[in-house]
């Protein structure tokens, strides 16, 4: 047992009495604990319980048991003293346990005799000396235990890996990898002045107390002079140039924490070429692997690109970049840790941040692998949004990134905060360690700080891919609508005497079959299968997707307006939002006017509210939104001039930030086609109303230039 101050020689008690301290001279620990307990409560009762908060909790718990024995113990202490102390010590174990109450899985917490942890014992040590106490000297030297080595493939997961078709081709053709030397290099193991502190409960508070209004984003190289990395046609912002600047000095592992729209995933793709850190893994979100894909092609058309889909049966095993969703990752853990990866992007990097999820834990294991495997490999943490709950969200992607091991800063980090010539117990030390971790690779800037290299106005296109059955019966009625308007085309062509020639059509006879359709439609309803309800149909296969990537965003960037054709799409939208914990209002076209606008001044007054659900009819003409600068629309118009009024909800006079309106598009669909349209009639618009200088364009409609679309394809010529 330590020796504390209240066992210690009277004249150093006596230099340590202060007026404010003097009812705690018997047990000096019990106000640290008190402190300590109020801070575990407060967080507690915000759903923020991290792993160094529980860690706290656990430390207090068997500190107040030693305490206890030590108070009952002394015969030094009178007894009413004594009871007094005991009182207290009872009200710290009383806010304990309805912390506990509060958070069950604290309970088991609470029945540890010691500290175990490292990071546990260093926390009871710290504590201890900061109360007065004398430790031995076994006590005050805390060394770590060697970590486990880590299993790529747990073994629950072992009768789940598959083995896509290509992958033995590839290894067959490069059966083995290069060794890299580097990563032999001896590891330092001189003692430095900051390995007897615990440091990660500092770092975090670092990031909560010790910025000063400073920005969070390291210093980054200047724009260069020339632009070596733009494929024809595209052109690198000045904010991203300076990002792949900082790749090209050697710098490998980043948190890129733009705000949605700066254009992470150009820089990340543009990275790995700079880096050339092929082949390449991105773990990505479900309803943005198309679009990852889509960049890839685009920013670095020399490099291939696969978008892994269930068990990989249709991948490409020879592509440099593999893209895959959080949610099958786990299928393909063992090929993935065996073809030498030399980098990993992990998007929407906040998934990660629940140490105990399956999920995060597949990630961590694959970044450790590749670690082990390649220097300096390029790693990429990309997220609007690192800290959503609490500071320690930060934790996995420190971790993914090599940064620290959860426990510990890892080598390259502690030799940054030993530099600092601080320790936790000076103020000095908390902007500094701060500055520490950012210049690790934290690059986070805003749209209001580089608008000038944005457009006032973006429409940015995720594709989604719609691989359930639902998807592929909309696929299957769009081919069977097709075929119906090529057999109506046949016939027409056989009634004239002349030929029918495949991969060739007449337009005239094209235009005539698509409006006949088109009129048919309108006259039917909804009663039977046409591109109105063939378009609904997608709209509601896409509904969850959406409001996932609206709760995101809204996580992110602040409200959202999210823009829906139908009910039943915002209804499924409001039902996903709700059980996200987010608040929203809703206009829709049966309101009355006073209760619309309730609903939008408490959008636009009220910081709780967080989403607008909004008809695209109902609420796309006269209404004011500019509370928030990005718009979701989940389903596609029909008319550009409707979309464009929806988003200028929001960008609008008075409107201080650039305005991002993402659209969701179900890939290998009609929709995509009508996405192609809505762009060109909004190209119309700015030739006939703006004098830009765009190509003109075809005054069909866009459902009957959509139909024109099915028909050439069903002819084979699209």
């Amino acid at each position: 047992m330590p020796t504390t101050a209240a066992t210690a020689p009277k004249s150093t008690n006596r230099r340590r009495r202060t007026s404010s301290s003097r009812r705690d001279d018997d047990a000096p620990l019990i106000p640290i604990l008190a402190r300590k307990v109020r801070e575990v409560e407060a967080k507690a009762q915000r759903g923020k319980l991290g792993p160094t908060n529980r860690v706290k909790f656990q430390v207090i718990a068997f500190l107040v048991r030693e305490e206890r024995a030590r108070v009952k113990a002394d015969s030094e202490i009178a007894d009413g003293a004594r009871a007094e102390l005991l009182k207290r010590l009872d009200g710290v174990a009383t806010i304990l346990a309805k912390t506990a109450a509060r958070d069950t899985s604290l309970i088991q917490l609470l029945e540890v005799d010691q500290a175990t942890s490292p990071v546990a014992r260093r926390m009871r040590r710290d504590w201890l000396l900061e109360s007065g106490a004398e430790l031995p000297e076994d006590e005050l030297i805390i060394t770590d235990v060697k970590p486990p080595q880590v299993t790529v493939v747990p073994a629950a997961l072992e009768g789940r890996q598959v083995q896509p078709p290509q992958i033995e081709a590839r290894r067959e053709s490069n059966p083995f990898l290069a060794p890299d030397v580097a990563l032999r290099a001896p590891v330092s193991t001189a003692r430095r002045r900051l390995d007897g502190w615990e440091l990660m409960g500092p770092l975090y508070k670092a990031f909560e107390t010790g910025a000063g209004g400073g920005a969070a984003s390291m210093e980054l190289p200047e724009v260069p002079e020339f632009d070596r990395l733009s494929p024809k046609g595209l052109e690198v912002m000045p904010h991203q140039s300076r990002f792949l600047e900082a790749v090209r000095d050697g710098h490998r592992s980043f948190l890129l924490a733009d705000e949605p729209g700066l254009g992470k995933t150009a820089q990340s793709v543009l990275a790995a070429s700079v880096a050339d850190a092929y082949p390449l893994l991105v773990v990505v979100p479900n309803v943005v692997k198309m679009n990852w894909a889509r960049e890839v092609e685009r920013w670095t058309p020399q490099r291939r690109a696969t978008v892994i889909q269930g068990d990989g049966e249709t991948m490409d095993a020879f592509a440099d970049v593999f893209i895959v969703n959080y949610e099958i990752l786990d299928r393909h853990l063992s090929w993935l840790s065996s073809i030498g990866l030399k980098g990993m992007v992990v998007d929407e990097a906040h998934f990660i941040k629940n140490l105990t999820s399956q999920r995060s834990q597949n990630v961590l294991a694959l970044a450790s692998r590749i670690r082990e495997q390649v220097r300096d490999p390029l790693l990429l943490a990309l997220t609007g949004t690192p800290l959503i709950n609490d500071v320690e969200d930060f934790d996995a992607i420190w971790r993914f990134l090599g940064w620290t091991n959860g426990e510990k800063p890892g080598p390259v980090l502690m030799e940054r905060l030993d530099a600092t010539g601080y320790t936790p117990a000076d103020k000095a030390f908390y902007p500094e360690a701060r500055d520490a971790v950012i210049s690790m690779g934290i690059v986070r800037r805003k749209k209001k700080d580089v608008a000038a290299d944005l457009p006032d106005k973006l429409v940015a296109d995720l594709p989604v891919e719609l691989d359930d059955e639902y998807g592929r019966s909309i696929r299957a009625a769009e081919r069977e609508l097709g075929e119906r308007l090529a057999a109506k085309y046949r016939r027409i062509i056989e009634a004239r005497g002349d030929r029918v020639i495949p991969g060739e059509a007449d337009d005239d006879i094209v235009r005539l079959v698509a409006h006949g359709e088109l009129e048919e439609s309108k006259a039917s309803g909804s009663g039977s299968e046409n591109v109105f309800t063939m378009v609904r149909r997608i709209g509601q296969a896409k509904a969850q997707l959406a409001a996932d990537y609206a709760a995101q965003l809204q996580r992110s960037v602040g409200k959202v307006v999210f823009f829906a054709k139908h009910i039943d799409v915002m209804d499924a939208a409001e039902a996903h939002f709700a059980a996200a914990g987010l608040r929203t209002v809703s206009i829709r076209g049966d309101q009355s006017t006073p209760a619309r606008q309730e609903a939008i001044d408490a959008f636009n007054g009220d910081p709780d509210v967080a989403i607008a659900v909004c008809s695209l009819t109902a609420a796309g003409v006269g209404l004011n939104m500019q509370a928030a600068s990005n718009v979701v629309l989940a389903e596609l118009s029909w008319t550009a001039a409707e979309q464009t009024q929806a988003i200028d909800r929001v960008h609008r006079i008075g409107q201080e930030e650039p305005v991002t309106a993402w659209r969701i598009i179900a890939a290998h669909t009609i929709d995509t086609k009508i996405a192609e349209l809505i762009d060109s009639k909004q190209g119309l618009a700015q030739r006939a109303l703006d004098g830009d200088a765009v190509d003109p364009t075809s005054s069909d409609s866009v459902q009957l230039s959509a139909l024109m679309h099915l028909l050439r394809q069903a002819l084979g010529a699209a």
